[in-house]
Parts: structure tokens; sequence; C-alpha cells
């Protein structure tokens, strides 16, 4: 049994270190706008539907893999303000998929459209959640510095 519980505690620590080298910043960044530009592009060109949420994941992809990405400087105070922002993130992005419903009907309610579109997709909620983390962690890791 103490076998097990040691084998959980060394894979949860190493889990829990777990970054990607500070090079891997530049690749997810070009990821995410690759696929930003792309939607965009999308826009104006008849893509099959399949497109659309290939390109959406592809940009999550590029902004997690900034997420995760050492500074080049990791220390425990950039650990510490990781978390801090990760924990920032992810209250707000409760907060965000709560509200937001409710400001989109509040809104169609106001200009008189009679069907408000009051659904949210995993993809708002996830990319909102990503641009507050990374946010959060420039402007800490600026103050601190």
């Amino acid at each position: 049994m103490k076998k097990i519980i040691e084998y959980d505690r060394r894979l949860f620590r190493r889990l829990r270190k777990f970054h990607l080298p500070h090079s891997w910043k530049k690749v997810g960044l070009t990821i995410a706008i690759a696929a930003f530009v792309l939607m965009l592009v999308k826009r104006f060109v008849d893509e099959p539907e399949w497109v659309k949420p290939l390109l959406a994941n592809i940009m999550l992809i590029g902004l997690l893999i900034i997420s995760i990405s050492k500074e080049k400087v990791e220390d425990e105070m950039m650990a510490s303000i990781r978390a801090q922002s990760y924990g920032i993130a992810f209250v707000s992005g409760v907060i965000y998929a709560i509200v937001q419903p409710y400001v989109n009907f509040g809104v169609a309610w106001l200009l008189g459209s009679e069907n408000p579109n009051t659904d949210m997709s995993y993809f708002q909620v996830l990319v909102f959640m990503l641009i507050v983390q990374l946010l959060f962690f420039k402007q800490f890791k600026r103050a601190c510095l």
C-alpha cells in the first residue's frame, strides 16, 4: 500500500511541475495567431463545416502551449504567480459561464430580438479562461519584477 501511495505522490509532483521549455511560447503564439487569422479568413471563404471546430481547437492548443511554457527564469515565485493566475482564471471563467447567457438574454431583450442566443460553447469559456490566465500571469509577473 505504501508503494502505491509513494508512486501517486511522485506522479503528482511530476505532473505539478510539468512545463514545456520557454521556446515553446513562441510556437504556441504562432499557432494561436495563425488559427485566429484563419478563423477570420474562413468567414469570407466557403469552407466545410468541420473546419471551424478544428481551427477553434488549434487556437486552444496554441493558448494552452503558451500557458504551460516555462519562463526564462522559472523559480518558486513564478510557480506561485502561475498558481494565482490559474485560480483567478478558473473563478472568473465560472462567473463568466454563469453570467454571460443572462447578459446575452438582456441585450437581446433590449434590442427586441425574439430569439436570444443564450448558448455558450466550450470554446468561449476556455478561450476566456486561458486569456484571463495569461493576462493575470503577465501582470503579476510585471508587478513582481
